[in-house]
């Protein structure tokens, strides 16, 4: 099943700020109707046009940035053999730049690592253990994942953020649920929510309203899982800022130690 885009832990990153637009109505008494049986009724789904233009205008303008600063503050539920759920919290630092260039500080409640990307080298490093790994990298943003992924297994926090414009026909296609929901304030800022099904997932997007439509915070929800866990997260942007020269390029201190990056088998069929 293929996962929503930009939640690569992760999920899509979409919308288009508007106003004027009308959230579901509730039943008219106010109240939920109750089931006459043990069944739900059966309710046709359908994929509002203007969530669909909302996902490609919001792709549109984060093909634009030619650099970010995001800060992304999240948690991850994890479920216990048990089925209990559980959460872990964890902060993403990116410092991004296109085509080559990626910073990443990663610490969550079970680990901290940083990744640098300078566009001909790639290095994970574990500050705590002192620990690092390098490999020579290709050219830009994009290929650096695909190598990542397909050589070692590896997959960055929110790393759709760079496949922004890979919104194509098929993943609209996938969609079978998209509406709006209304406008809210997430830390202060005026949004737009948008909610959306794809597969297994739902999914929820808090975007700025106005001529910069950045997604404020992001939900996911796995359907799949009996327990439904979710991923939440709030996003704090500042779009376009200037880098030194050094600060995709990993400088190991004297008491670093280099070990090897271990290479992804997958599935042996």
């Amino acid at each position: 099943m293929r996962r929503p885009w930009l939640l690569s832990c992760v999920i899509p990153l979409l919308f288009a700020a508007s106003c004027g637009r009308k959230p579901a109505t509730p039943p008219a008494d106010g109240k939920p109707q109750a089931a006459a049986t043990d069944q739900k009724p059966a309710v046709k789904e359908s994929v509002d046009p203007e969530s669909v233009a909302a996902l490609k205008e919001m792709s549109a303008y984060l093909g634009t940035l030619q650099s970010f600063d995001l800060v992304s503050s999240g948690s991850l539920d994890a479920v216990t053999q048990t089925d209990q759920r559980v959460q872990i919290d964890g902060v993403a630092h990116y410092k991004a730049k296109r085509p080559a260039g990626i910073w990443l500080d990663f610490e969550s409640d079970l680990k901290h690592r940083r990744f640098f990307y300078d566009g001909k080298n790639f290095t994970i490093y574990s500050p705590k253990l002192g620990f690092y790994a390098s490999t020579s990298a290709p050219p830009t943003n994009r290929e650096l994942l695909k190598k990542l992924y397909d050589d070692y297994g590896i997959k960055l926090p929110l790393e759709d953020l760079f496949r922004w414009n890979d919104a194509d026909e098929s993943d609209i296609k996938a969609l079978t649920s998209g509406f709006y929901v209304g406008e809210a304030k997430i830390d202060g800022t005026p949004t737009d929510h948008w909610a959306f099904r794809q597969g297994d997932f739902d999914w929820e997007v808090w975007i700025d309203q106005g001529e910069k439509p950045l997604p404020r915070k992001l939900v996911i929800i796995d359907r799949s899982d009996v327990t439904r866990p979710t991923y939440t997260t709030r996003l704090k942007w500042t779009v376009n800022p200037t880098f030194a020269a050094d600060t995709f390029t990993f400088k190991p201190d004297k008491d670093a130690k280099r070990i090897q990056l271990a290479q992804f088998r997958g599935d042996s069929k």
